[in-house]
């Protein structure tokens, strides 16, 4: 051991006599599992005028109410209120804020309290808490195959391992429970994004729903419910949320294994980075304590801003981004009938931002994105980052959310000819 610590010791010293420290031997092991984003890098790509980008996963900045925030903003620093906009506050979050989500909640067959819900830095910060919250490392969570990216990103600092989450038919909870202790732990929760997921967008009907909640009632274990997506539904019947199923199980909220992660970055502004969780209250309480000693509370001024805002018209402006993306959408899937050769197949979304496209076998997302880049200029997420298991390198994502309809068919077409090249 003495000799081992002198190697280590002398690798440091090594490292830093004249070239810097060397870092990655300071580094927790759960830095080897932090990666860049292949979105995040295919975002620079927005700057580029020449490049027809259906990468980015984001809102249309065209369609933020940003009259509406400029007043809500300009109030919050007026008169009485401007203190409280400048200070430190509860790590539960704007209470008022808060109220407005009970009524929201209600409205989605959620009843609940204030008491039930943080405000957090967006839903993405809330994945992150979540991980944290019941992760240790070898740990098994439950995620779609594909699944949302992001959510890999913050679950993999805790450094679990990753099941697929299949109806409770097609695997027996034995084999879930056997499979997570030869992984050296056990399965801690079901991931789901239940509307529109990113990156399928695809939809969980209610029997899924339910099967979802079966299996986690056999396992006893949480249920993540990644919401974000679930306003922009521009086609089809509303489902309920998972949390309201489980409430209609259980009998309130108290009771649920359900927790509903919401963000206001799809429907009214990402940059504020508002998002809420509601979940029962023993959960809640574990999260603020979280909230604490990460970042004490999000930024009062934006939850103001967010509150005047969706007070006054968040109806109104979810109407308006769902006229805009059912267009763009039905301008997508047209423009990919027209042009994508045969063998090339794509989901029908009901709403969300996103069709996912899944090439013929011996197809690497990865090199046709290259290709496209180089001869056609047209950008999209290759599939495989999507997957734990770094399967699905046939598989693409395409955006619709801040191209026209002009641009779709201009891109889809340029798309059509890489693949036809292929």
């Amino acid at each position: 051991m003495p000799d081992q610590m002198q190697q280590e010791s002398s690798r440091r010293l090594a490292g830093s006599s004249g070239h810097g420290l060397d870092w990655p031997t300071l580094f927790a092991t759960r830095a080897e599992r932090m990666k860049a984003s292949e979105i995040r890098e295919l975002l620079k790509l927005l700057d580029q005028p020449d490049v027809i980008s259906f990468a980015g996963g984001i809102p249309d900045p065209a369609l933020f109410p940003a009259d509406a925030f400029s007043a809500a903003l300009a109030s919050a620093l007026s008169g009485d209120t401007r203190g409280a906009a400048l200070q430190y506050s509860v790590s539960e979050g704007y209470r008022p804020l808060r109220e407005w989500l009970v009524t929201r909640m209600a409205s989605l067959g959620v009843d609940c309290t204030a008491d039930n819900i943080m405000i957090t830095s967006g839903s993405q910060q809330a994945l992150d808490y979540l991980g944290k919250l019941f992760l240790s490392p070898g740990d098994t969570a439950l995620v779609g195959w594909p699944t949302y990216l992001g959510a890999l990103q913050a679950f993999n600092a805790y450094e679990p391992s990753y099941d697929r989450l299949t109806p409770l038919g097609n695997r027996s909870a034995d084999d879930y429970r056997e499979t997570a202790r030869t992984n050296g732990g056990q399965v801690k929760f079901a991931y789901a994004s239940a509307d529109f997921a990113n990156p399928t967008g695809e939809t969980l009907q209610a029997s899924a729903r339910q099967s979802i909640l079966d299996l986690a009632t056999e396992l006893d274990i949480a249920v993540i419910e990644d919401a974000a997506y679930q306003s922009l539904r521009y086609d089809g019947e509303e489902v309920p949320p998972l949390l309201a199923l489980d409430i209609a199980r259980s009998g309130g909220i108290e009771a649920t294994r359900t927790i509903y992660c919401g963000s206001f970055s799809k429907t009214l502004a990402p940059g504020l980075r508002v998002g809420w969780v509601c979940a029962a209250k023993p959960v809640i309480s574990k999260l603020v304590l979280m909230k604490q000693a990460a970042d004490l509370h999000s930024a009062t001024l934006n939850q103001m801003a967010i509150h005047r805002v969706a007070s006054d018209g968040f109806e109104a402006q979810v109407a308006k981004i769902k006229s805009a993306y059912r267009a763009r959408r039905d301008a997508m899937l047209a423009a990919l009938a027209r042009h994508m050769p045969e063998g090339v197949t794509w989901t029908r979304p009901d709403g969300g931002m996103f069709v996912w496209v899944t090439l013929p076998e011996g197809f690497d997302g990865a090199v046709l994105l290259a290709e496209s880049l180089k001869t056609e200029r047209v950008a999209f997420v290759p599939g495989k980052a999507f997957f734990a298991d770094g399967s699905g390198a046939n598989t693409i994502r395409l955006s619709f959310s801040c191209a026209s309809e002009a641009m779709i068919e201009e891109g889809i077409t340029r798309l059509g000819r890489v693949v036809r090249g292929s």
